[in-house]
């Protein structure tokens, strides 16, 4: 197997967990516990060459429909909970660009969302959790019950141990649609003003933005849950990459060309429209293997969060190397703080934006980003990371020997190796 965006060069040899009763065993034999391998760098990638596969652990086990209470195996997609509950009239609070993640890589990552100021990460909606250690050991986890292994497994990459099952608090819903708004704009402040505007009376909220355009050009949209009633499944992706091409078409030239023709494909200043929440909430979901657009090097994500003033420099590196993206998203995270040590949200504004493969051209890149965000006292987002250092890693995640004292001595990821078991 290898991640999202590419990593490794060689694959790497997968098991697969079918039954609960088989997971001691080959729990002992792998090197870490994954989901649906969407994570983009190396966190979800086994030191050891074998990880191990969760997605046979995939049943819903009770749905409380008065209550809203959801608990469910560990591999259970958020696309599959989404099918289950909107229809009775529930959602869930927190889901990231992508319907395509399980429950178990949700809470390892503790994913975030377009409303995270209002409502913060996916784990300040989790009730429970239950793991299981190499060792045979399991633990049953909350807020209230063994909070320290709570904080640890919240955000914690999945080296706590194999997370069976988890109690979600799922969240009142109306029906399936959003009243959205997309607004055009031009630089940076009218961003920042459009995002204050927007934080008390939208739910969500994120900007596109034209990452090669000097004057930081882009499309700031915002929504609201309609009262219009109704839920509809979920749509099924409209096309499909079939193979990686050998080289990636993605270069400055046309680089700037999609940019600017999605910039000036609203005409209008301003858009209103209703929309179905899952074409609005995981617009990549409808494009099949999107990620082969890169071609066979693949790509990596640059996602840092950092101070306002710092979104200018960091975005002039980026135009000034030409190595551009198609989907640069700005969205200023909330206050709201997670129980997960290592949850990456903080206030700020966060930057995310996915590269062509280059190999050093990009990491000469990254490495000056990487100054900018240091400079800052930034944080580097480690779902979506393959080069951070490990200087880097240890001043903004002041607590991850916290969480290596409850990593369960079996798992260890790629990334966890490279910068924890390097000098600092």
């Amino acid at each position: 197997m290898r991640s999202w965006g590419g990593l490794p060069e060689q694959a790497q040899q997968s098991l697969s967990l079918d039954w609960r009763d088989q997971a001691l065993q080959q729990l002992q034999q792998t090197g870490l516990v994954v989901g649906l391998g969407r994570s983009y760098g190396d966190v979800g990638l086994a030191a050891n060459g074998r990880p191990l596969l969760a997605s046979g652990l995939n049943r819903v086990l009770s749905f409380d429909a008065e209550q809203g209470l959801l608990r469910c195996e560990s591999g259970v997609t958020l696309g599959a909970i989404l099918q289950l509950c909107m229809p009775a009239g529930w959602m869930l609070p927190v889901v990231p660009g992508t319907r395509f993640v399980t429950v178990g890589g949700a809470i390892a990552n503790d994913v975030h969302g377009k409303n995270h100021h209002a409502v913060g990460c996916f784990g300040k909606h989790l009730r429970s959790v239950r793991l299981l250690r190499s060792d045979g050991q399991e633990i049953n986890c909350s807020a209230e019950e063994n909070p320290d292994w709570f904080a640890a497994t919240v955000s914690g990459l999945g080296l706590t141990g194999c997370i069976l099952e988890a109690e979600l608090q799922l969240r009142p819903l109306a029906g399936g649609y959003l009243d959205t708004e997309s607004i055009k704009f031009q630089g940076l402040s009218e961003f920042l003003e459009l995002s204050a505007e927007s934080a008390s009376r939208y739910e969500y909220s994120a900007a596109w933005i034209d990452c090669l355009s000097r004057d930081v050009r882009g499309l700031f949209s915002r929504a609201n849950h309609s009262p219009r009633p109704g839920a509809r499944p979920l749509a099924g992706a409209l096309c499909s990459v079939p193979v990686a091409l050998p080289f990636s078409p993605l270069n400055r030239v046309s680089l700037r060309l999609f940019n600017s023709a999605w910039y000036h494909r609203q005409r209008a200043d301003r858009r209103s429209s209703s929309a179905a929440y899952d074409r609005w909430m995981f617009p990549l979901d409808r494009i099949e293997n999107w990620n082969r657009l890169y071609g066979k090097r693949g790509f990596r994500q640059y996602q840092c969060v950092v101070p306002a003033e710092s979104v200018a420099e960091l975005l002039a590196l980026i135009r000034a190397s030409g190595q551009g993206s198609l989907l640069a998203v700005l969205k200023q995270f909330g206050s709201l703080e997670s129980p997960g040590l290592l949850s990456f949200p903080r206030p700020g504004i966060t930057l995310a934006l996915d590269f062509p493969w280059r190999g050093e051209t990009t990491l000469k890149l990254f490495a000056q980003l990487d100054q900018l965000v240091a400079a800052a006292d930034g944080a580097i987002y480690p779902a979506k990371d393959a080069h951070m250092s490990a200087a880097d890693f240890r001043r903004a995640y002041p607590r991850w020997e916290t969480l290596e004292k409850f990593r369960d001595p079996a798992l260890c990821s790629l990334f966890w190796q490279r910068l924890t078991q390097e000098d600092g």
